[in-house]
């Protein structure tokens, strides 16, 4: 693919946010906006696909991947990665706003890397939560929908993967560790957890609809699409490498142990998804939508049998028109295997290039088509440019 085409392509998609115009809440071009944490703001974008052998035949979007700057050379808030390829960018004469992050949690933290959540913190000095920021931009824009995803850092995502790996490389196949019964994993799916997890998640929701209507919006004059989490990894039956050994880590980049891959589809990320459908009841809102995801990615997911790596498929590039239904959809759990090269260790288990846009194909129908609703995917090849899926 040459330069000037990938260029006109990322320009029909909407890679390229619309020009900004300050016509005032709900006049002009009309925008999607998109707020919460990696699984939205477009963590692991940079990547189509994934090799052992070199980073060259999966990076798609190069180093000025989540450089989103006005002059595209850096983050406006670092580490928060909000990719070219994210879904907040849905094209045809409607404007992309990407102001999630990723880690953000359901409220704002303020630690060594700043992670504004869905709140209205402002320290005075430029740094703000996700809602003032949809606030200040809604007032002078046409917001037509804001998209979250969020609910996921409040459940201690990341740690329960990094315990789930862990477990996994420091015991044997014949006397596993799991991390579904480690007492720093079990905790975070309590009742008592999940009711305080549900209920962030609920006022999160309700600051949103605060924004909107703090920039002078009614509520049935924009959407709310809350979006469940995907599926990442498989079953037990569905990897392509064995447990034993450490082949499914080293090479696979999922190191799981079948029960441990069980234990998340079945009950951590049920529960998860669970959590973040009731907070949409508990917040009562009126104008909320629920884009399920689920099941988004089945037959494309981390070390599933039915894609590879570039070198185990025998493709070179992803640009070669196979690769988006041959590779995977999900970046690799990495460890310091990020030493010298441009991998991130927080693109870990992510959705990558394909399934941004993937996902932003699910969005903009729920955009033209005015409903929420199941995306999966519908076929094979690109359309446009983006894999193939279908909203029921």
């Amino acid at each position: 693919m040459s330069a000037a085409v990938l260029l006109l392509s990322l320009t029909g998609l909407g890679l390229v946010a619309s020009p900004a115009h300050a016509d005032g809440p709900g006049s002009g071009t009309p925008y999607v906006v998109t707020v919460g944490d990696s699984y939205i703001s477009g963590e692991a974008g940079r990547w189509a696909g994934s090799s052992n052998d070199s980073e060259a035949p999966a990076d798609a979007l190069g180093a000025h991947a989540y450089h989103d700057n006005a002059t595209h050379t850096a983050e406006l808030i670092p580490k928060c990665h909000r990719s070219l390829s994210a879904e907040a960018y849905v094209g045809g004469g409607v404007g992309g706003l990407n102001l999630a992050c990723s880690g953000a949690r359901t409220t704002t933290g303020t630690g060594s890397d700043f992670k504004p959540g869905l709140d209205f913190y402002d320290d005075g000095a430029g740094k703000q939560g996700q809602a003032k920021m949809l606030q200040a931009f809604a007032a002078t824009h046409n917001v037509k929908q804001v998209v979250v995803s969020i609910g996921g850092n409040d459940f201690n995502f990341a740690s329960v993967v990094t315990q789930c790996v862990q477990d996994f490389l420091l015991s044997p196949s014949w006397n596993p560790d799991y991390c579904r019964d480690d007492s720093s994993v079990v905790a975070n799916f309590t009742s008592s957890n999940v009711t305080a997890v549900r209920a962030k998640i609920a006022t999160a929701f309700q600051n949103v609809r605060t924004a909107m209507r703090n920039a002078g919006y009614g509520d049935s004059s924009w959407n709310l699409v809350v979006q469940t989490y995907p599926s990442p990894i498989p079953a037990a039956s569905g990897f392509r490498y064995g447990q034993t050994g450490y082949t499914r880590q080293s090479v696979g980049g999922c190191g799981f142990w079948n029960a441990d891959a069980d234990w998340a589809n079945s009950t951590a990320l049920v529960t998860i998804n669970s959590t973040v459908r009731a907070a949409i009841g508990q917040s009562g809102l009126s104008n909320a939508r629920l884009l399920e995801l689920q099941s988004a990615f089945n037959g494309r997911r981390l070390c599933e049998k039915t894609v590879g790596l570039y070198e185990e498929v025998g493709l070179s590039s992803w640009t070669q028109p196979t690769a988006v239904d041959r590779t995977e959809w999900i970046n690799q759990i990495r460890t310091v295997t990020t030493v010298g090269s441009n991998y991130y260790i927080q693109e870990s288990l992510h959705p990558n290039y394909w399934a941004q846009l993937a996902l932003r194909s699910c969005v903009r129908q729920t955009y033209t088509q005015n409903r929420g609703g199941t995306c999966t995917i519908a076929g094979t090849g690109l359309l446009n440019g983006e894999p193939r899926m279908t909203l029921n």
